[in-house]
């Protein structure tokens, strides 16, 4: 990324000392944290970084372990969370002093992207997005899948608390530990990170909607097969705007965020950090024009296989009219000979049932001929 390249130029050789090896997960639980009521279950890593590098330290293995690194000897933590509790969050919050209200957002998800600053610390919710692969669209088709990212960001720490079974940062981590370089920034530099990841899994997803909504087109103006009819594509494209309505309530709300912390100075954001959120803020944008444009494109498609619809049931009615007229002829005839008077024309001439026979189908074979010159039939 160009991003790394001119943070290397920009910032002073790191620290020639060795990577350590990253804790392991079972490190963590033979950690003795039954007196550390920041050990939470939901905790899925938790690290200390000083100089851009991972601290190898069974004391950063909990919270109030890498909190209390930290403040002895500098560098910042990151801990990670996947859906907590109340009870497993409430040490968390209260050991780096997280405000209520961003707790209750964090704890109960389901909230609107949005960045929110609580005396000197940043909280930032992202929603992330999964494309659920399928064979083939239809009616019942899951198209995306949602998840949250909640961030608190101070000036020492970063909480990451994820909901949903996507959107993991496992592998985000394991690069920027490959990048000192970056991590030498702070926190804000984690945070860009994840901003960047999320709506790079945005434009991903886009373009994988946009292959189901050109299918969708190429299907409701092709011609129709024979006996098929044009409003069974209507539960398919109602079902794919409803998907990408839900892409843009995670994709519109996000870009006033990027905007502000991309423009406005903030003491929690290395200045070197900052500029790299333009090129996530124009990123958005791109993704936010390209979801409403495919929900203004899925609404003419609409239209246009409603509209279909209509043509053909037209149609069918214009035919079911035309033989309507065609039957009438004979039945009209056969009504006026079924009368049963005594005195009728040619009643008991011996031409005259042919006669009358010849005649009906003489008026019937004009009528269709005039109806399908006309496009009726």
């Amino acid at each position: 990324m160009s991003m790394i390249r001119d943070l290397r130029a920009a910032v002073r050789p790191s620290l020639r000392h060795s990577l350590r090896k990253t804790p392991t997960v079972s490190s963590y639980a033979n950690y003795d944290a039954t007196r550390d009521p920041t050990a939470a279950t939901a905790v899925v890593d938790c690290a200390v970084y000083r100089d851009g590098r991972r601290v190898d330290d069974r004391a950063c293995l909990t919270p109030r372990g890498a909190m209390r690194q930290v403040r002895e000897s500098g560098g910042f933590a990151w801990i990670g969370l996947h859906e907590p509790t109340e009870a497993e969050f409430a040490g968390i919050a209260a050991e780096f002093g997280l405000h209520p209200l961003a707790v209750e957002d964090a704890v109960h998800a389901h909230q609107r992207p949005k960045l929110e600053r609580y005396d000197d610390t940043l909280f930032t919710v992202f929603k992330t997005i999964h494309y659920v692969e399928h064979a083939e669209l239809t009616a019942t088709s899951e198209v995306v899948e949602t998840g949250e990212v909640m961030v608190f960001t101070g000036p020492d720490f970063v909480i990451t608390v994820r909901h949903g079974g996507q959107g993991s940062l496992r592998n985000l981590r394991h690069r920027l530990q490959g990048e000192p370089e970056l991590l030498a920034k702070g926190p804000s530099a984690v945070l860009h990170a994840i901003a960047d990841h999320v709506v790079d899994g945005y434009i991903a997803v886009a373009d994988a909607v946009e292959l189901d909504i050109d299918q969708i087109e190429i299907d409701v103006f092709s011609p129709p097969a024979k006996g098929s009819t044009r409003g069974a594509d209507t539960g398919r494209i109602y079902q794919l705007k409803r998907e990408v309505l839900e892409f843009k309530r995670a994709v519109t709300p996000l870009l006033r965020p990027m905007q502000l912390l991309s423009e406005r100075p903030m003491r929690l954001v290395d200045p070197d950090i900052q500029k790299y959120f333009r090129d996530v803020a124009d990123h958005l944008a791109r993704v936010q024009e390209q979801v409403v444009g495919f929900d203004e494109l899925l609404n003419s498609i609409l239209q246009a296989n409603l509209a279909q619809a209509t043509v053909a049931q037209n149609e069918d009615m214009r035919k079911i009219t035309s033989w309507a007229a065609i039957v009438a002829v004979p039945t009209a005839v056969c009504g006026v000979y079924g009368m049963n008077f005594d005195h009728m024309p040619e009643l008991h001439w011996k031409y005259g049932y042919p006669m009358v026979l010849g005649g009906i189908a003489v008026i019937c074979f004009a009528i269709h001929r005039t109806l399908k010159r006309n496009g009726w039939l």
